[in-house]
């Protein structure tokens, strides 16, 4: 049975879900009509429309999850519902990592100034392989999710199925050796997205910060917009990095963690989960002008039609 406090972070991560897909879809909106009738695409844009598209399946699918953990309980945990569930998140999830780790690494490459040979050859060629990296990171996901929705498969079947009292101690022995396995790809796996995030984004910080410094020295005393742009690109990474690890370290506890359906623990780490796409989403529309025209054209047509 579902508790009142579960209840309450599924709801709140609904909310928090059609949030994201609100905002996403302004994202999407506001990338895919700069394509329109381009020949080519530019590689933030080819970035944004991946990261916008993947982070909107996937809140749809989280509140189409979160509506069925609390209307089909008792199906939806023990019929074939749930492995589905479970391989479909994590195969989303690691689209959404990887496409918002490609996003730390573009503007780390674009931004930051450093004089390193590797460090200019990606400036130099990152348009060319930002197409490769979006393919790359999509065959990945597709493989890291396999794994384990082979595993999932077996234990299901395994636990829905008793085997003979003799073969009882061999199969736990493999069953905790596959997992042991499957534990350590999958690890593997998403913390290739985060140490790119990572690393990108305090080489971006640190260029940043090195530039504010010098502007500082450098002021005469009056207002500086270049000053001002550079302090709130630090705020925005920084906001970024942050909402990254923890939306990584909540699908690293509900994918590997001994949580009870619906316990205090999976519950909150659900809303944390929620909450940093939508977090990064918002960050992303007030840091780019282009998002906030239409995130403010869409609130002025909303209140215009509420006082009609």
């Amino acid at each position: 049975m579902v508790t009142s406090f579960a209840l309450l972070c599924l709801s709140i991560a609904i909310i928090e879900s059609m949030a994201g897909i609100l905002g996403n879809g302004i994202i999407l909106a506001v990338s895919a009509s700069s394509c329109i009738g381009s020949k080519t695409w530019s590689p933030y844009d080819m970035i944004m429309i991946s990261l916008s598209s993947s982070r909107i399946i996937l809140q749809c699918w989280n509140t189409l999850d979160f509506l069925m953990a609390i209307f089909f309980e008792t199906s939806y945990y023990k019929e074939n519902i749930f492995i589905v569930s479970e391989v479909i998140f994590t195969f989303l999830n690691y689209f959404s990592l990887w496409f918002g780790a490609w996003l730390s690494v573009f503007y780390c490459i674009k931004v930051a100034s450093f004089t390193w040979p590797f460090f200019i050859w990606m400036k130099q060629r990152i348009a060319r392989l930002v197409p490769w990296m979006l393919l790359t990171s999509c065959l990945h996901s597709f493989a890291a999710a396999i794994p384990f929705a082979l595993d999932l498969y077996n234990e299901h079947n395994n636990f829905t199925a008793p085997l003979p009292m003799t073969n009882s101690s061999a199969m736990r022995i493999t069953r905790k050796d596959s997992l042991t396995l499957l534990i350590y790809l999958c690890n593997a796996a998403i913390s290739l997205p985060l140490i790119l995030s990572v690393v990108s984004s305090v080489l971006l910080i640190r260029s940043l910060l090195v530039h504010t410094r010098q502007m500082q020295n450098n002021a005469s005393g009056f207002r500086d917009p270049s000053l001002e742009a550079h302090t709130s690109a630090i705020k925005s990474v920084c906001s970024f990095l942050i909402l990254y690890i923890t939306y990584f370290m909540c699908v690293l506890l509900l994918l590997f963690s001994d949580f009870s359906p619906l316990s205090s623990g999976e519950s909150i780490c659900i809303v944390l989960m929620a909450a940093c796409p939508t977090g990064h989403t918002l960050v992303l529309i007030w840091s780019n002008p282009k998002f906030r025209k239409l995130t403010a054209r869409i609130w002025h047509h909303t209140k215009s039609s509420c006082s009609c």
